[in-house]
């Protein structure tokens, strides 16, 4: 193995498990959240589908010892993977809809010694388990009080983000719309003094239409000033909104956070005296951050970059952290299953910190670390550990590069990090349609369709 001069980083609780979910880690956990009738009842009628399906095969092909395994594993793999193909989003969705098709092709390769009848029963099965399955999956709605709407409303607006979806979307005319104040971000303005002016003058509920680098600058201001505060997603992409809750395709739908919504208190992430809403990343991580091709192709940049980056004559990053190329310490635990994509987090109210690492091997492990990067199963790498803290200190010998909500910055050692429970308060549209619940992948659809009809929460 290559020796690195990575050693060690101290933290308040070390990690218990290497691929455990964080939420089952640390200290401070808190209850789950509770699975609804309707999706208990979904998930039963998932399970009960595909046995009514594998029953079907038993019956008809019990007397072809060729047909009858062969078909059992055709039906197995296709409903796996069309579960899956419909919970996932992106690439995972791609491949396991192209699994999925190849499975029920060998099916169907055993359709006239099975019937007619029987295949297109079979057929009716799998559909109709792959729509409870979905069903089942569903998403958390939001969780909080009702309030009446702003007395008086800022949204501020950078119109560069995104590409200009601030435009796009009309948000200054559809705000104005609603009664709420939009001041919008001009070259050499600061975003944070802006803020502070809006509060001294009476605000009491500040909005951000930006990324979420921006989100988090806004946000840490209302904190302060104990104002309630709006997401509106206008970034690219607005990973704050999509674990708020927020439909991030519907950009003005967000400003109805300003008249009567659901208000919830929720943690945010501190290094140093900048406070995050996503995630801080160290090591190499953060030098994939800082890719001009990053922001809109987070996926392929870092399977591109690895190689570059863990490559066997790379000299490793000076972070003092046991055997570890990159660390990403979130506010609230993530569901992990790629660098670049990143995933979902569950809820934002552990009052924790998610941890992960990586660890490489660059002669070894470079291959297969790419490859699980690309197909989104990177939570699958021997080196890959995930643990919770509500705080952590990174040791270095000079400045670290890091990326805080994908902004590149150099922070002078040592990192203090800490989370910030319940911060801030955060209204959301009652409109909004909520967290998507975890995504297994296909082999673990099962035993989390198991789980939900037994009313056990993955997080």
């Amino acid at each position: 193995m290559v020796r690195r001069r990575v050693r060690r980083v101290e933290v308040s609780a070390p990690p218990a498990h290497r691929h455990g979910s964080p939420a089952d880690a640390g200290h401070g956990r808190r209850p789950g959240r509770r699975v609804s009738p309707s999706r208990r009842a979904a998930a039963v009628g998932a399970l009960v589908c595909f046995a009514a399906a594998i029953a079907v095969v038993l019956a008809r092909l019990a007397d072809r010892p060729v047909a009858l395994p062969v078909s059992i594993v055709a039906v197995s793999v296709t409903a796996m993977a069309g579960w899956t193909a419909l919970v996932q989003r992106g690439s995972r969705r791609v491949m396991a809809a192209l699994v999925a098709a190849l499975a029920f092709a060998g099916l169907l390769a055993f359709a006239e010694a099975a019937g007619l009848v029987s295949v297109l029963v079979l057929v009716g099965l799998l559909f109709a388990s792959g729509g409870t399955a979905r069903a089942a999956f569903g998403r958390h709605r939001p969780k909080g009080a009702v309030v009446g709407p702003a007395r008086r409303g800022v949204l501020l607006v950078n119109p560069r983000s995104g590409g200009g979806a601030a435009e796009r979307h009309r948000l200054v005319e559809r705000a104005a719309q609603r009664g709420v104040e939009v001041v919008i971000l001009t070259p050499g303005s600061d975003l944070r003094t802006l803020a502070e002016r809006a509060a001294d003058a009476g605000a009491d509920v500040l909005g951000m239409a930006g990324g979420d680098g921006s989100q988090g600058l806004v946000a840490d201001v209302a904190r302060r000033r104990g104002m309630a505060f709006v997401c509106v997603p206008a970034g690219t992409r607005n990973h704050f909104a999509l674990d708020l809750g927020l439909d991030r395709s519907d950009v003005a739908g967000a400003l109805d956070a300003f008249g009567t919504a659901i208000e919830q208190r929720v943690d945010l992430g501190q290094v140093g005296d900048r406070v995050f809403v996503n995630n801080v990343s160290l090591g190499v991580y953060a030098e994939i951050v800082q890719s001009d091709s990053y922001r809109d192709a987070k996926v392929s940049t870092a399977a591109a970059l690895l190689p570059d980056l863990l490559g066997p004559g790379r000299t490793p990053p000076d972070l003092r952290f046991t055997a570890a190329d990159v660390l990403l310490v979130s506010n609230n635990p993530y569901h992990l299953h790629s660098l670049g994509g990143l995933g979902t987090r569950p809820r934002l109210d552990s009052g924790q910190l998610g941890l992960v690492a990586l660890r490489v091997d660059r002669a070894r492990d470079l291959p297969t670390l790419v490859a699980l990067e690309s197909m989104g199963a990177i939570n699958t790498f021997h080196g890959f550990h995930q643990w919770n803290s509500p705080t952590v200190r990174v040791d270095a010998a000079r400045p670290v590069s890091v990326g805080v909500d994908g902004e590149a910055l150099r922070l002078a050692p040592p990192l203090q990090l800490r989370c910030l429970p319940g911060a801030v308060r955060v209204r959301v549209p009652r409109h909004a349609p909520g967290v998507p619940a975890p995504r297994p992948g296909i082999w673990g659809t099962v035993p989390a369709l198991i789980r939900i009809a037994a009313a056990r929460p993955a997080a």
